[in-house]
């Protein structure tokens, strides 16, 4: 039989000091930013909405549009959202945000409903529970009524885009983008046997067509610097513009946004056309 050998003395047990590890969030500002879900032409359309939240602040309201109360939802600081549709309530849902960086949404009594991702949060009249809100997630508000042939009667599709604030400024991909187009543009013309000519580019295919990008033809740009051929984007740049949402990544943007930039920023809203090279950059200093 095992016994266990006795310590002549007391055993000193080395303590590892607690380390408390700083938060990278605290006090952080989040951004959250409410667009359009064009899913198809009947869609109600409304400017991008954005907001910069920390964690713990008050929750951003989201209701209907009276004449008593109109919020500047342009502003990212103001913790009110309306919408013009009669299928929302005044008060119909709220967001907020908490550690570490998470967005939640929260139906709050309304009657027509919020929906995430097409599953309704609670009964009519009822308050939610909290729900996580991530990118890409498609927020309901209401119904549409009478079959929303008029906007008023309309329900809105909300897109949520979460955590893009790298996409707003100069970042790997966008440089290396604008980089591809420049050489793409200066690239010699290469005549084969049959007389057709050819220039290798280092732009992705069109991923609509799947046909390669060259030069000689009509080319888009997004702003977030994927590439298109003009005739392959051109349906789904008619049916809702100037709204615009990629079909690669899903971000959204409004082509008829001011194209001035400070010096060293380049918008990436490019049209390439056949010996036509039209950039959108703009290099006045601000005084």
């Amino acid at each position: 039989m095992l016994r266990r050998r006795r310590s002549g003395g007391a055993v000193n047990v080395p303590t590892t000091p607690a380390v408390v590890l700083p938060s990278a969030s605290v006090g952080a500002t989040h951004r959250i930013r409410l667009v359009p879900h064009l899913d198809s032409r009947r869609a109600l359309r409304f400017d991008a909405i954005t907001r910069d939240l920390k964690e713990g602040d008050v929750a951003v309201r989201i209701g209907r549009f009276t004449e008593r109360s109109n919020p500047p939802t342009a502003s990212t600081t103001t913790n009110k959202i309306a919408f013009k549709s009669k299928v929302v309530s005044r008060a119909h849902a709220e967001v907020w945000c908490e550690a570490p960086g998470v967005f939640y949404v929260r139906d709050t009594r309304s009657s027509s409903g919020t929906f995430l991702n097409h599953v309704r949060l609670s009964p009519a009249n009822t308050e939610s529970r909290a729900s996580v809100l991530r990118d890409g997630d498609i927020l309901q508000l209401g119904v549409d009524y009478q079959g929303g042939t008029e906007d008023i009667y309309k329900s809105v599709k909300i897109r949520v885009e979460v955590g893009r604030e790298w996409q707003g400024g100069k970042n790997a991909f966008n440089t290396n983008a604008l980089k591809n187009l420049k050489s793409l543009a200066a690239a010699p013309v290469q005549v084969s046997k049959s007389g057709a000519g050819s220039s290798k580019s280092n732009i992705p295919d069109c991923c609509i067509c799947l046909f390669a990008v060259s030069i000689r033809q009509a080319l888009f740009i997004a702003p977030c610097s994927h590439t298109f051929h003009y005739k392959c984007i051109r349906p789904l740049l008619e049916n809702h513009h100037p709204a615009f949402t990629c079909p690669l990544c899903r971000t959204f943007a409004d082509l008829e946004e001011d194209v001035e930039v400070e010096v060293g920023i380049y918008a990436l809203s490019v049209f390439y056309k056949p010996n036509i090279f039209i950039r959108s950059l703009s290099r006045k200093k601000r005084h």
